[in-house]
């Protein structure tokens, strides 16, 4: 069923005391897209539709709750009900959610925790929000080297249950330094008695903990990897990072790299739980700066305005010239943008993106050039010097355009700033002043007054 017509259904159900048939949709239902429709629902509805999950489930669909029904439900259930839920979630989601909570709700849950797990915890949380330790997990499957494929798989039978995954196996000697890994699959295929250190293998992509989470999903990119294993500086085994926390982060970075090129400041909130007023705090500041530095614009059309008092004509292909510049160089920066996060392009590169662009914008500039030449004189019947004049602006604005928007992304990711600040908005303001002086100046060289 259309997951839009269940949010129907579950709300018609609540508001009928339905509960039977309610409990019993639940259950069918994937836990995914009970914790979607329960995100949908005002929170007191969501908590009374989630109180009818049994134990199990219920801590599944909380670990896929928003963190803006988790805290609601954090203040409306009992401690004791709250901390039941916290400690049935795998460790990575429960330091998610813990990252989240106002810190009042985090303090009652670790005074509850034992002492061995709260220090676990709390070093976690201390973790850069960015880093490889901040979305790895404990829960994993280690073996020793000296076990045989028999030992090996009865122990993944005796612990898989508080695995997060245990299609990968970590091998690690006596001190936790990490030796190798083997597959599930390895195990299963081999003779029961081989060692596992002649199964595993030893060539193993690892990351630190304070490695940036970018950094650490382009690995699993690289290496088509399902899970990777966490060191810290001597090399020893402290968590892994399984591939659906990597997706999560690929969401994120893309999410806050399209926000930041329409000029809007990052928010982890979705579109429809921001309020007006949060949206607009974070719109405002970006349009009030592109909204200044754009009086650059207007002062060069103040310092020439005599020149358009004579020749008025040359004001009808401003908008036309500044539109091309801005889109052309949106066109470079996206590319170039899209190209560092994909880790296509590196800094080292600046040379050769900047050649290419030229060449691009000449081929674009000549291409555009010649159309507007032939549609002002033919079509407008715009005086053959007036269509040299913008035809020729054009092309320098092209390649003025193309080369400023494909280079300072380049030149933000060595200033170690976020290259998707360089974005349309940003490069348009900065096209559309050079756009103008260049228009000016060649009319001043075609036109004489």
């Amino acid at each position: 069923m259309h997951i839009e017509k269940m949010k129907e259904l579950f709300r018609q159900w609540l508001q009928e005391r339905n509960f039977l048939v309610l409990k019993e949709e639940m259950s069918r239902i994937p836990v995914q897209d009970v914790a979607e429709i329960l995100n949908h629902l005002d929170a007191k509805n969501s908590l009374l539709a989630f109180r009818l999950l049994p134990k199990d489930r219920a801590a599944e669909v909380f670990s896929y709750l928003s963190d803006k029904i988790r805290v609601a439900f954090s203040r409306m259930i009992e401690e004791d009900e709250l901390k039941s839920l916290v400690e049935d979630l795998f460790f990575d989601d429960k330091i998610d959610f813990l990252e989240e909570m106002p810190a009042n709700v985090v303090k009652k849950i670790l005074q509850r925790t034992p002492e061995s797990e709260r220090r676990l915890i709390n070093q976690f949380l201390n973790y850069p929000e960015d880093s490889a330790g901040s979305i790895m997990t404990i829960e994993f499957v280690d073996l020793k080297a000296d076990m045989t494929a028999a030992q090996a798989l009865t122990h993944i039978r005796y612990t898989a249950p508080k695995k997060e995954t245990i299609y990968t196996c970590y091998v690690i000697d006596q001190e936790r330094h990490l030796l190798g890994v083997v597959s599930l699959k390895d195990l299963v295929m081999a003779d029961p008695g081989t060692r596992i250190e002649d199964l595993m293998d030893k060539q193993v992509i690892a990351v630190k903990t304070y490695d940036d989470q970018e950094f650490v999903s382009s690995l699993f990119k690289k290496y088509d990897l399902l899970s990777m294993p966490v060191v810290d500086q001597e090399n020893r085994l402290v968590g892994i990072i399984t591939i659906d926390d990597v997706m999560d982060v690929l969401e994120a970075e893309n999410t806050e790299d399209i926000q930041r090129m329409g000029g809007i400041s990052p928010t982890e909130e979705s579109y429809i739980s921001q309020s007006p007023f949060t949206m607009a705090k974070n719109r405002l500041f970006w349009l009030m700066a592109l909204m200044i530095s754009a009086t650059f614009t207007g002062r060069i059309i103040q310092k020439f305005e005599d020149f358009l008092h004579d020749v008025v004509i040359l004001a009808a292909f401003i908008p036309m010239l500044m539109d091309t510049g801005g889109n052309a160089g949106s066109q470079s920066s996206t590319m170039v943008i899209r190209g560092l996060a994909l880790d296509e392009i590196k800094t080292r590169d600046v040379f050769r993106v900047v050649a290419k662009e030229f060449m691009v914008s000449i081929i674009v500039g000549l291409s555009l050039a010649g159309l507007n030449f032939l549609r002002l004189v033919v079509i407008e019947q715009v005086s053959t010097t007036i269509a040299l004049v913008v035809s020729l602006t054009l092309v320098v604005t092209v390649i003025m355009a193309k080369i400023v928007g494909g280079l300072l992304p380049l030149l933000a990711k060595m200033a170690k700033i976020d290259p998707a600040i360089m974005a349309s908005p940003l490069i348009t303001t900065i096209v559309d002043a050079m756009a103008l002086v260049v228009y000016f100046y060649i009319a001043g060289l075609f036109i004489k007054i």
